[in-house]
């Protein structure tokens, strides 16, 4: 969903080969719009915007999340927040809101970073995981349910790789051997593990080492394996799970037998995925044309969106999606209530619509009424 890595090496957990690390003519700048009453758009006031706004001045963004609240990685390790702090989900030893960039701590370590409305996790270069913010669910892994306003480490392992947090309380982690971890509310099965017990420290989902990335929905997870392959498992009423039907899943389930797919996102209750051919697909629920096949009508199982075969990379947010061409041009649409899409207007479009005429797009975080970009 919306909290995406944004302009670093990992997209929504997928690799992006366009995200190259940084030098000194490579000058990632952070951009933000939409809805801003929190102030996540990170522009020093809680004004709505529905075009592009820079954040600041600075060229050394790397990567990015967005969902009410905001939070950055530079590229010199350090960890920023801004938005939501109602949690302490900022990080910053408090519950103060803030409308622009903060430092959270010193450290200069931090490699990734996974924020939703209440809750963050994150992964240091150590291999070391993170959490804070709400954790009424167990969602920060602490095996208790406290909440937290600043950094936890989870456990004492250091080989953690990949991670997730969704909206509705639930964590995901991946670790160097490939193994797949989850923990936090499971009313759905959204853990993936056989059941609908929630747990607040990690549980191993099966005993497979072939795990990718992951993107979690409202309640359904969005899993893509080495081998190239989708599986899917948690609520299903949109048929958001790709199954061909609408009936939920406490466990891994393929997506059809293809082996040729390689980034998944999952929207609020709505899948998008590319495959390695370069051709973009969706399926879910479409009440404002987020699967972007210029329609309303849901589906279960995958469509393709339009014919082309240039689509790099794709971030869906809750009911809005943003992508980025091999041509480095950025793409949205979907829900657009707040302007955010970045057309300069509010109306909703349920085919993809090109932000402007730059080709310079590195990547993008579409949250749930807003949007971060970097540009280069």
């Amino acid at each position: 969903m919306s909290e995406r890595y944004l302009g670093g090496w990992e997209q929504a957990g997928a690799f992006n080969p366009l995200a190259v690390p940084p030098s000194p003519t490579y000058l990632p700048y952070l951009y933000a719009w939409g809805w801003n009453q929190y102030g996540q758009l990170g522009l020093g006031n809680t004004t709505s915007y529905s075009s592009p706004k820079q954040v600041g001045a600075l060229t050394n963004w790397l990567y990015a999340t967005t969902g009410y609240s905001s939070a950055a990685i530079k590229t010199d390790g350090t960890l920023w927040a801004w938005g939501n702090n109602q949690y302490g989900q900022l990080g910053l030893g408090n519950i103060i809101y803030y409308s622009s960039p903060k430092q959270v701590g010193a450290l200069t370590n931090w490699k990734n970073i996974s924020i939703q409305s209440s809750s963050a996790v994150a992964i240091k270069t150590d291999g070391t995981i993170w959490t804070w913010g709400l954790n009424s669910l167990g969602q920060l892994g602490q095996g208790n349910i406290t909440s937290y306003s600043s950094p936890k480490q989870v456990g004492s392992l250091n080989t953690w790789s990949n991670i997730y947090i969704s909206g509705n309380g639930c964590s995901f982690a991946i670790k160097t051997d490939g193994t797949l971890w989850s923990w936090g509310a499971n009313n759905y099965g959204q853990l993936g593990l056989g059941n609908t017990t929630s747990y607040s420290s990690p549980k191993q989902v099966g005993a497979l080492t072939n795990w990718k990335s992951i993107s979690a929905q409202f309640n359904a997870i969005l899993a893509l394996k080495t081998d190239g392959s989708i599986w899917s498992w948690g609520n299903n009423v949109n048929g958001q799970l790709g199954l061909n039907n609408t009936s939920p899943y406490s466990s891994p389930k393929q997506v059809g037998a293809l082996t040729n797919w390689s980034i998944v996102s999952g929207g609020w209750t709505y899948s998008l995925v590319i495959k390695n051919n370069g051709t973009l697909w969706s399926w879910g629920k479409n009440d404002v044309g987020q699967l972007g096949l210029g329609n309303i009508t849901y589906y279960s199982s995958p469509v393709q969106v339009g014919a082309l075969t240039n689509w790099l990379n794709i971030t869906a947010g809750y009911f809005h999606n943003a992508s980025i061409k091999a041509d480095g041009t950025l793409w949205m649409w979907g829900s657009n209530a707040h302007g955010q899409l970045g057309l300069n207007n509010r109306t909703n479009y349920s085919s993809p619509k090109q932000i402007g005429s730059l080709t310079t797009w590195l990547n993008s975080a579409p949250g749930g009424f807003d949007t971060l970009t970097t540009l280069y």
